[in-house]
């Protein structure tokens, strides 16, 4: 009698889905807001020959984005291109999810301060912006008018023509007229220009207020400080390419190739440069004099973990720690530099 034949082989397992843990987050991109009002998709624009913005990928959400570039960067361009001013030579803009250039009732929802300073001189600011309420179908545009100078702190002056203002009191009155209609979207061209530091401050509070209520709010301005003070997110523009895109300290971060600089003072300051060479996080250090170490690092982090416990171990007292190069004025500096 034949003994029976083996059972067949169990089918293997399949293997189990790795933990969540090990599947790696999806990168987010820099250049895209987290809930989008305006958006740019492959935007290139062309003059003849010459190029302008070439293949542009970028969103705004609520907040207030700085654009910032070089002179000839493109951003002018791309600030018409999203308002619905020009026709992109290649891709598309959407605005609040509508095509500016087909779907006109967008424009109920958008606010434009151009950089050019073309007003009507022979009205006064009141009725300028009075004007600019009349336009966008206002049943009341003496009282829209008045609370949006008031909101530029124009109020004062408002009965006045314009022809008499100054450079930045026109910018006032520029930004009053595009944000009367109370616009979901405000787009504003270098609207900083000429006005003296009192009334930044008021343009820059006034925009932080928008920004506070859910407003989407573009800044392209060459007063780096000032931009750095009122954005929380920086859209930067190289040769009419995106050149980088987050915040400071992100955008900073990225830029691996570019080592840091810091500034310490220590009592005393020779041993303490000493024992710095020693880092492998350090690639140089200089004395500068008067107790001040300036320290060039590949890895701002793993220098300050060390700094501590190296000023504990030689007794040294350290009364003065600064990165150089985090400001945005440096982080631009950094940007155009690779142009």
């Amino acid at each position: 009698m034949t003994a029976p034949p083996p059972p067949p082989p169990m089918p293997a397992e399949p293997a189990a889905p790795p933990p969540l843990e090990a599947i790696p987050p999806p990168v987010a991109n820099p250049a895209y807001a987290a809930n989008p009002t305006i958006a740019a998709d492959s935007v290139s624009k062309f003059f003849g020959q010459k190029v302008a913005v070439s293949n542009v990928s970028v969103s705004f959400g609520p907040g207030i984005t700085g654009l910032l570039g070089p002179n000839g960067a493109g951003k002018t361009t791309l600030l018409r291109v999203l308002a619905g001013l020009l026709v992109p030579s290649e891709g598309a803009v959407t605005v609040l999810g509508r095509n500016p250039r087909r779907d006109h009732s967008v424009y109920r929802d958008v606010g434009l301060v151009p950089e050019e300073s073309s007003i009507y001189p022979s009205m006064t600011g009141r009725e300028y912006v009075e004007y600019a309420a009349k336009l966008a179908g206002f049943s009341k545009p003496r009282l829209a008018a008045i609370n949006a100078l008031q909101e530029v702190s124009l109020e004062q002056d408002a009965d006045r023509e314009l022809a008499g203002y100054s450079k930045g009191m026109r910018q006032r009155a520029k930004v009053a007229a595009a944000l009367v209609h109370d616009p979901a979207v405000l787009i504003l061209d270098e609207p900083l220009n000429g006005t003296d530091p009192v009334q930044r401050v008021h343009l820059i509070r006034a925009f932080k207020r928008l920004a506070e209520t859910g407003h989407t709010v573009i800044v392209s301005s060459h007063v780096l400080q000032e931009v750095e003070r009122m954005a929380t997110r920086i859209v930067a523009m190289v040769d009419g390419r995106l050149a980088a895109a987050g915040d400071i300290h992100a955008i900073r971060s990225a830029m691996s190739d570019i080592p840091y600089r810091v500034t310490l003072t220590a009592e005393p300051a020779r041993p303490l440069a000493r024992e710095l060479m020693g880092v492998p996080a350090v690639d140089g250090v200089t004395l500068l004099g008067k107790g001040s170490v300036s320290v060039q690092t590949n890895d701002i982090t793993a220098l300050g973990t060390a700094l501590p416990k190296i000023a504990k171990d030689l007794g040294v007292r350290l009364t003065h720690y600064s990165p150089d190069d985090e400001s945005l004025e440096s982080v631009f500096r950094h940007l155009v530099g690779k142009r």
